[in-house]
This record gives structure tokens, sequence and C-alpha cells, in this order.
């Protein structure tokens, strides 16, 4: 295989890095792979959300450290600057984006949706960090920022519920 070769989904999925990379697959999606791999960091997510918040972040510190590594290892071998197959990015911004959710499953969809369209559109300054940084830490920063965007949208949402109840 040359140094840029494309990476098919068994090439992927027959190395470590490429299952992080792709999410444990769920990357290679053929129609909106963001998106697939944002559905599917609901399913670990369940999880870390009954952890305790400090314990929470550095899961999600040690999972952006590790993701930026798989990034780059798929980056070095297709010569992509940012695959649509690699979506770990979209988990640490989802996970970002549910921290200190409130509970139950409209809190989710709303950090989900949140997510997604700061991830998907890339205002300022997403679009600014995704087209000037680059490698595996460039592939993961700017989802880190459409994470903290939703975040701030989930928590602001429900702030404004709670003042509004008493």
């Amino acid at each position: 295989m040359s140094a840029h070769a494309p990476l098919d989904a068994r090439t992927l999925c027959s190395h470590p890095l490429g299952w992080v990379a792709t999410g444990l697959g769920s990357g290679l999606s053929p129609r909106a792979p963001g998106t697939a791999g944002s559905i599917a960091a609901l399913l670990p997510w369940l999880l870390l959300a009954r952890l305790d918040a400090p314990v929470y972040l550095m899961v999600v510190a040690a999972t952006f450290v590790l993701g930026t590594w798989a990034s780059n290892w798929v980056i070095a071998r297709t010569g992509v600057h940012d695959p649509g197959a690699v979506v770990i990015d979209e988990w640490v911004g989802l996970w970002i984006a549910l921290f200190l959710v409130p509970a139950g499953w409209p809190w989710a969809l709303l950090g989900l949706v949140a997510f997604r369209f700061f991830d998907i559109l890339k205002p300022w300054p997403i679009g600014w960090l995704d087209r000037r940084v680059k490698g595996g830490f460039g592939v993961m920063v700017d989802d880190v920022l459409a994470g903290l965007m939703a975040l701030g949208v989930v928590q602001g949402v429900w702030w404004l519920l709670k003042a509004g109840n008493g």
C-alpha cells in the first residue's frame, strides 16, 4: 500500500487506530457519516453520563488525545485532511455538548441537534479553525468548539426553562 492509498473499510478496521478513528465503524456509513457517528456516540455516552463530572471530563480528554492520534494515522495513509470516515471527533464533540445535561432523552436530542448544527454549518470561529488547523488535532479541535457551542445552547435552554418555572 502506498503512503496515500485510499483506505477501504476492511483496511481501516484491520487496525485498532482505524477502529478508533471511525468510531468503532460508525463513520463507515455510506450516507452522512458524521451524523451516523454522532448517533453512535450516544451509546457510550449512556455509560459516560453515569460518571462523576471530573471522571467524565478525563474520559473526554483521553478520547481527544487518542482521537488525535487515530486521525493522524488515517490522514497519513490517505493524504486527506479530514476523511469523512473519521468520526471520533464527533464522539468527543457530542460528549462535550452533553456534559451535565439534564436527565431525559429530550435533552440528549437537543444536544445532538445543536452539536450537528454547529458542526455542519461551522460558524465562526469553528470554520476558521477547520480551515487553518491541520492534522489530527485540526480534525478534533473544530468539533470540540462545536461541542462547546452546543453545550452553551443546551445549558442556556435548561437555565431559561428553570428560571421560567420559579
